[in-house]
C-alpha cells in the first residue's frame, strides 16, 4: 500500500503557565503560530474552553484575529467552536469577519460538546441537552448564513458570502455520521478521547456523501506530540501535560505546571491507568521515536492529516518540539524514498 505523506497541523490550547498571565499566553500563542508557519505546518487551530484558569483561548474568534495578524500564510481556525454555546448567526458574523480579514485562511471546526461543566453552562444560560440535539440543524443554518439563503429572515453581515473551510469535530460516532452526511471534512479528538477513534473513522468514510465542499472523505486525527533530543527529555517535558490531565480528571484543574522528573512513577495505579488510557494516542520521544509513532498512527487511521497537541511549561520547548516533529516528518519521507 502506498504511504500517504505526513501532513501536520497544530492544535494549541493557549496555555497559561503557573506564575504566568493570560497576556503572556496570548503573546506566546502568536509566536508559536509564526513558528508553525515557518516550519510548514498546514494549519493552526485554537480550542474553545471555558472557566479554566490554565487555558486562555475561550474567545476563539478574538484569539484567531490576533494570530492572523501575526502570520501571513498558515491556515488558522477553531478546533473547535462548541456550537451549542452559540447562536449560528453570531458565529457566521465572527467567522465572516475573520474570512474578510484573512481570506482563504480560515477554518471553522464545529463541535457538539459544550467545552464546559455545568457551572459554565449555567453561566452561559444554555440548556445543553436541547442545544446538543439542535447541533445538526445549527450547522446547516450556519451554512445557509454563509450562502445567503433567502429563506433566512436576516442575512449575516459580515458572513454573507464568506467561505471558511467548515469541519465537523468529534470524539464519538455522532459527529462522524453528521460529517459524512453533510460531506464535510472530519477531525477526531483522539488526543484525549481515543475510545471510538477507529469506529468513528470507519463510519465517517462509510456514510460520506460527496458535496460541493468535498468530493471524497477527508480525515484529520489528533495526537499528543512532545519531541526532544532524547526519549528521556521528552518524557520529562510531557509530564506537564500529564499533570494537567490528572488534575482535570480529579477535579482540580489549574495552570500548566512545571515538569516533574519521574511523575508517572509517582502516581497511584488507578491514576496511572487513567492517564495511560487518556494519553494512549501520543508520540513522545526523540525524532526517531516520534517518526515511528506518527507513522504507526497514520497507518492505523489512514488519516489525510494529523493535528499535534501538547503544551510544555517552557514555551521555547514547544517551539523546539514542533521543529523536531517536522524533522521526524522529513526523516519519514527519506525512509519511504529509500
Amino acid at each position: 500500500m502506498t504511504r500517504k505523506p505526513l501532513k501536520l497541523a497544530v492544535l494549541d490550547l493557549v496555555p497559561v503557565r503557573e506564575g504566568g498571565t493570560v497576556r503572556e499566553a496570548l503573546v506566546e500563542t502568536a509566536a508559536l503560530a509564526r513558528t508553525a508557519e515557518e516550519l510548514g505546518y498546514t494549519r493552526f487551530w485554537v480550542a474553545e474552553h471555558h472557566g479554566m484558569e490554565g487555558i486562555a483561548g475561550a474567545a476563539v474568534s478574538v484569539v484567531l484575529a490576533h494570530i492572523g495578524h501575526a502570520t501571513s500564510r498558515i491556515r488558522i481556525g477553531s478546533g473547535g467552536i462548541m456550537l451549542p454555546n452559540h447562536n449560528p448567526m453570531v458565529i457566521a458574523e465572527q467567522f465572516g469577519a475573520l474570512d474578510a480579514l484573512f481570506p482563504g485562511r480560515i477554518d471553522l471546526g464545529l463541535g457538539r460538546a459544550p467545552g464546559a461543566d455545568q457551572r459554565v453552562l449555567r453561566a452561559l444560560h444554555k440548556d445543553i441537552h436541547k442545544a446538543a440535539e439542535e447541533f445538526p440543524s445549527d450547522v446547516v443554518e450556519l451554512q445557509l448564513h454563509f450562502a445567503g439563503d433567502p429563506r433566512l429572515p436576516l442575512q449575516a453581515t459580515p458572513g454573507l458570502g464568506a467561505n471558511p473551510e467548515m469541519w465537523i469535530l468529534g470524539s464519538s460516532l455522532f459527529g462522524a455520521q453528521l460529517a459524512g452526511m453533510l460531506g464535510l471534512p472530519y477531525a477526531f479528538a483522539s488526543h484525549f478521547a481515543p475510545d471510538h477513534l477507529d469506529a468513528a473513522l470507519a463510519l465517517y468514510r462509510e456514510r460520506f456523501e460527496p458535496s460541493s465542499r468535498l468530493a471524497e472523505p477527508y480525515v484529520m486525527a489528533a495526537i499528543n506530540v512532545t519531541a526532544a533530543e532524547t526519549d528521556e527529555e521528552a518524557v520529562l517535558l510531557a509530564s506537564s501535560m500529564d499533570q494537567s490531565f490528572v488534575r482535570l480528571r480529579t477535579g482540580s484543574p489549574g495552570k500548566l505546571p512545571p515538569p516533574i522528573p519521574g511523575y508517572r512513577e509517582s502516581l497511584p495505579p488507578a491514576s496511572l491507568a487513567m492517564l495511560d488510557h487518556i494519553r494512549q494516542v501520543s508520540a513522545v520521544g526523540s525524532v526517531e521515536t516520534v517518526r515511528a509513532q506518527l507513522r504507526a498512527f497514520q497507518v492505523r487511521t489512514g488519516a489525510d492529516e494529523l493535528i499535534v497537541a501538547g503544551s510544555t511549561f517552557d514555551p521555547a520547548q514547544r517551539h523546539r518540539s514542533l521543529a523536531l516533529t517536522m524533522d521526524a516528518v522529513r526523516l519519514e519521507a527519506a525512509v519511504v524514498a529509500a
